[in-house]
């Protein structure tokens, strides 16, 4: 799958919302309203009851530009199990690795929070090795009323011609579902990886007692 997209190389008058993605931890909140025009001034901005992700804040909540841009798409792979049980955190005794984690919003393509939207997350350990006989590095939750999730888990080892990645389907109330990868920035494997997408890099926001943090925000549709 090509790396870039047709997007990119169109002219537009505006910022788009990859753009603002990209510059969300620069630019402050107003910056951010100011570049889309006013019509998005009525977005709700992160607060101070939001939680900590231990190693700094949450990017704010991307602006959208034209109410198509959801997150890209990516294939589900050999790996998903369905019925996975529901829990935030995927560390268990004896896991190896260092621990993750991956914190964010859900927002529809009109820059709402998707309140109690599904995320199904799957992953390998840290040694590359996927559990397909149980639930190990598997789960499912909900966003909170104001489309926040938390994800504790490790970060996945690398198997044979893929990058470090977590798999994820997110689905609003009555949406359709999204199904894609989410990857880390500064990896080598990147650039040989087949499929990865610049536009699903997570953001690094620090560390905290040994534990790497990152955010990422999923934009998807509501219907």
């Amino acid at each position: 799958m090509p790396d870039t997209d047709p997007d990119d190389a169109r002219e537009e008058p505006r910022l788009s919302r990859r753009q603002l993605v990209r510059l969300g931890l620069a630019l402050p909140l107003p910056y951010l309203l100011a570049a889309c025009g006013s019509d998005e001034a009525s977005a709700p901005a992160p607060t101070a009851s939001q939680p900590s992700t231990g190693g700094g804040s949450l990017a704010p909540t991307p602006a959208c530009d034209d109410g198509d841009d959801s997150t890209p798409p990516q294939t589900e792979g050999p790996y998903f199990t369905p019925g996975s049980p529901e829990r935030a955190s995927l560390v268990e005794p004896g896991l190896a690795g260092t621990r993750l984690v991956v914190a964010g919003t859900v927002v529809s393509t009109a820059c709402q929070p998707v309140r109690r939207a599904l995320l199904d997350f799957w992953q390998a350990d840290g040694t590359g090795e996927y559990d397909n006989q149980g639930f190990r590095l598997r789960g499912h939750q909900f966003t909170d009323d104001q489309g926040r999730y938390r994800l504790e888990t490790v970060v996945p080892g690398i198997y044979s011609g893929r990058t470090r990645h977590i798999h994820v389907k997110v689905q609003a109330p009555q949406g359709p579902v999204l199904t894609t990868q989410l990857y880390f920035p500064d990896e080598a494997a990147n650039g040989r990886d087949r499929i990865f997408r610049r536009e699903l890099l997570l953001t690094d926001t620090g560390r905290s007692g040994g534990t790497r943090q990152t955010s990422f925000t999923f934009v998807v549709r509501t219907a």
